[in-house]
């Protein structure tokens, strides 16, 4: 039996159509879902923050799961237009406080759904900073009156919905506080009897699959900073879909070798749609790295 190809970002995040749905629209908003593995009160929990972008405008979700992927609090704040853009969620779950924060009031934004800068993000337990985004972090804890200290939040995962004709990109921080990278992939579909596909970092070619036709799934260790960073790939609905279809790729860290075969015997580059399983977010939770998965979609 064929395992579901593994997630990081648990039921209780933002819902992505498969590839083979017919609700194309859906599956092809713009969205980026960012996964923090953060503690409370000693205790490992994932917080999930999604970020969407539409023609009604920006829009947030943050979701809070335990280590057991029970959901504990889920807050989303619709896209906006003329709505003021800050506000305040205040929760009580088994008797403890839990705030969610923001202020996107100021927020730049560029061509992706999340802010550039100019705002902040904040989620407290018991009046204790647990994740902190944006720039504005004074202002952020002025709202929960603590003083200020770095949160634990390790930045785990990220899945982002990628648009383009040949060329695709994204930006990835392979490993917690490390160097943000540029990720390219680039591949011609269009009227080439031969395509092949290459994807670079940081402009630099890291792997190229020839004869694509073939080799439409599959899976390459690539290194970057210096960590190995297995990449797999499913262009299928690319050359054999239908126009809309997406390709999928994922780009997942392993610390250790021990890990990278444990990653390897989790992953099944032959499943076409790659779904979330509970046993990809036990192994986020004990570390075994960080992921990155793209929809990418062609364009006309």
């Amino acid at each position: 039996m064929m395992r579901d190809f593994p997630s990081c970002f648990g039921e209780n995040g933002v819902q992505v159509a498969d590839s083979s749905s017919s609700s194309t629209t859906k599956a092809a908003q713009n969205l980026v879902t960012c996964v923090y593995q953060c503690k409370l009160h000693g205790h490992s929990c994932l917080i999930t923050v999604t970020w969407t972008k539409n023609l009604m405008g920006q829009g947030l979700s943050v979701a809070i799961d335990d280590a057991t992927n029970h959901c504990l609090c889920k807050v989303e704040i619709k896209p906006w237009l003329f709505s003021k853009r800050k506000g305040a969620k205040n929760l009580e779950v088994d008797s403890n406080k839990i705030d969610i924060y923001w202020d996107l009031s100021s927020a730049r934004f560029g061509a992706r759904p999340e802010p550039l800068e100019g705002y902040y993000l904040a989620v407290a337990y018991n009046q204790e900073m647990v994740l902190l985004l944006g720039d504005l972090k004074k202002e952020a804890y002025k709202k929960i009156d603590s003083a200020p200290v770095n949160s634990n939040a390790i930045f785990i995962a990220k899945k982002e919905h990628i648009f383009g004709k040949k060329f695709y990109g994204a930006k990835a921080q392979f490993c917690d506080k490390g160097q943000i990278h540029d990720v390219a992939i680039e591949c011609d579909t269009i009227d080439v009897k031969d395509p092949c596909l290459v994807i670079r970092i940081d402009t630099k070619a890291v792997m190229q699959v020839k004869r694509l036709k073939w080799k439409f799934r599959g899976n390459h260790t690539i290194l970057v900073d210096g960590l190995p960073v297995e990449v797999f790939w499913d262009v299928h609905n690319w050359l054999f879909g239908n126009a809309m279809g997406n390709a999928v790729f994922m780009f997942q860290t392993c610390l250790s070798a021990e890990k990278l075969w444990a990653a390897q015997s989790i992953f099944d580059p032959s499943v076409l749609t790659w779904s979330y399983s509970h046993r990809f977010r036990e192994n986020q939770l004990q570390g075994l790295g960080f992921s990155l998965l793209l929809y990418a979609w062609k364009i006309e």
